[in-house]
Formats: structure tokens, sequence, C-alpha cells
């Protein structure tokens, strides 16, 4: 009888030792700190990402040195317009010869506008947004810039670039021309980059503008007819790559190579940032692939 007790309060005993022994190690298991998401190497020698909400900084590298931008400038460009007073974005402007000239000269990317047509600043927008036309750029600082000539509105509009640029904390920017083919002096950095896209998002027009995958204008000829001057594309393949992407601008050229600013929203959080300075159009988008993917596991 007495051994039958024993081999009770033994089993007894045991269990008890086996139940404490799993509790402890559920709770060390609990304990355990989550994996920590590895940062991401890039290819892009400079690179940064905000949360849109709260301005926190989630990724940098090289985020304060100088580049060259390339058509990431065209940022700037949008926002000076979008910040006119009582501006009218069904107000036409008559496209120039100059305008044309210009981007052949240039070599340039362009909206592939047609001299004498009446387009629409609205349109001028998609223009210079979507297929990243220079022309579009002239045309609208021709328009918005101040003087009885068209060198001295467009030396007026880069001034309002550069004003507008000191008043958003730019300390490391600093624009010479409207689309970012300038004479050496154009240049910025992935964190400001970042701040002017921040800041330009905050516009309902803007915002619209930079998320359209395509856009179709139909514009008025210099003999009142109507003509289909095709579709635009817009040269950000995150837009179709990347759930959530919602803009916001490409940029490239000799000394800038491939540079993206971009931004996407997932469950009610935006992620704001720009690569300078990438090795190609692929790699660009690769590299804000990851830094997209490494700014929502990071906290805001």
């Amino acid at each position: 009888m007495k051994t039958g007790i024993q081999g009770i309060r033994i089993r007894r005993a045991a269990a008890v030792t086996v139940t404490a022994s799993a509790v402890l190690a559920a709770g060390a298991l609990t304990a355990a700190p989550a994996q920590a998401v590895a940062t991401p190497s890039i290819v892009a020698k400079g690179g940064f990402v905000m949360d849109d909400g709260t301005g926190k900084t989630l990724y940098a590298k090289t985020a304060d040195t100088k580049r060259s931008t390339g058509s990431t400038t065209k940022i700037m460009t949008a926002k000076v317009v979008l910040a006119q007073p009582n501006l009218n974005l069904d107000a036409k402007v008559t496209i120039q010869k100059a305008y044309s000239d210009y981007v052949v000269k240039n070599n340039a990317s362009q909206a592939h506008l047609i001299v004498g047509d009446k387009v629409t600043v609205r349109q001028l927008l998609y223009g210079l947004m979507l297929p990243s036309g220079c022309d579009a750029a002239y045309a609208l600082a021709d328009k918005y810039g101040s003087g009885s000539t068209r060198d001295a509105r467009v030396k007026s509009f880069i001034g309002k670039m550069n004003s507008t640029a000191k008043s958003l904390g730019m300390t490391n920017t600093h624009f010479d021309s409207f689309d970012g083919i300038g004479k050496g002096n154009n240049y910025s950095t992935p964190r400001d980059l970042t701040k002017l896209a921040r800041n330009a998002m905050k516009n309902a027009n803007f915002r619209a503008v930079v998320k359209t995958k395509s856009y179709t204008a139909k514009t008025v000829t210099k003999t009142g007819s109507i003509r289909t001057m095709g579709t635009w594309t817009n040269t950000n393949t995150l837009l179709s790559s990347y759930s959530g992407a919602i803009g916001v601008k490409t940029g490239s050229g000799p000394q800038a190579g491939a540079c993206l600013v971009f931004a996407a929203t997932r469950n009610g959080r935006t992620v704001i940032g720009t690569v300078l300075a990438s090795s190609t159009y692929a790699q660009r988008a690769t590299d804000a692939t990851k830094l997209l993917n490494y700014g929502f596991a990071q906290k805001g």
C-alpha cells in the first residue's frame, strides 16, 4: 500500500516539475525579442527614407551629400507652379518654338509639345511629371516667371525655386535650372529631396498627377481644332510594381545617374524617400523597393 502511495506522490512531483519547466520555457519564448529586420544594402550612392506622418528618419546613406539630381528637380518646378496665387489649372499656354528647340538642343526628355498648340497648365503638369518633359518645364517657367523677356522670366522662376527650397529648410540644395539640365550648379541631397516631396505631396493636385500611370492630352491647335497629343506614360515604374505606390518622380543624367524619389501608403501609413546615383533605371526601382520594405518594417 505504501509503495502505491509513494508511486503516486513521485508521479505527481514529476508532473509538477514538468509543468513548471514548460511554463518557464513558454515564458522564455514569449520574452524573446523580435527578430530585427536587416538594414538593406543599396547600389545607389545616396538614400534616405522617412515616415511621412511623424517625420522620423527610417534609413540614411550619405543622406546629406550634395549630388546632381536630374529630373527630380521637376518636383520643385511643379511645387512652385502649384503655389501660385489664384492658380487656374485650365489656363492655356501657347507652345513656343523656343521650347521645342531647347529639348532638341539638349537631347532632353520631352512631352512632344507642338508649337502653336494651346495647352492647359494642368496638362503641362502631367507632361512635366509623367514623361518628364523638359519642354513642359520650360513652358511653365516661362508662364510663371516675372519679366519682360523669356530669359528674365526663366531666371525669376528659378529664383522662386531657390527661395522655396530655403523656406523648406533644404540647406544643401541649389537650383540653376527648371528641369535639372543645369550649368553644373544644380544639386540636392536625399534628405532634402525627401523633405521637398513630403511637402509637395500635401497638395491634392500634385498627388493626383504623380500617382497617375498614364494620361492622354487633347489640346487646341493654332487653327482652333482639337488634337489628341497621345498618351504620356509615367516613368516611375514603382506605380505598377509596388503595392501602395503613390509617386513621386524619376531623374537621370550623366552626373546624376539613376535617381528616384518615391512614396507608398500601406495600412494608412505613408513612407517616403529618395535614392540618388543608382546604376540603372531598373536598379533605382530595386533600391527603392528595398527601402520601402525596410521603412514599413520599422516603427514610425
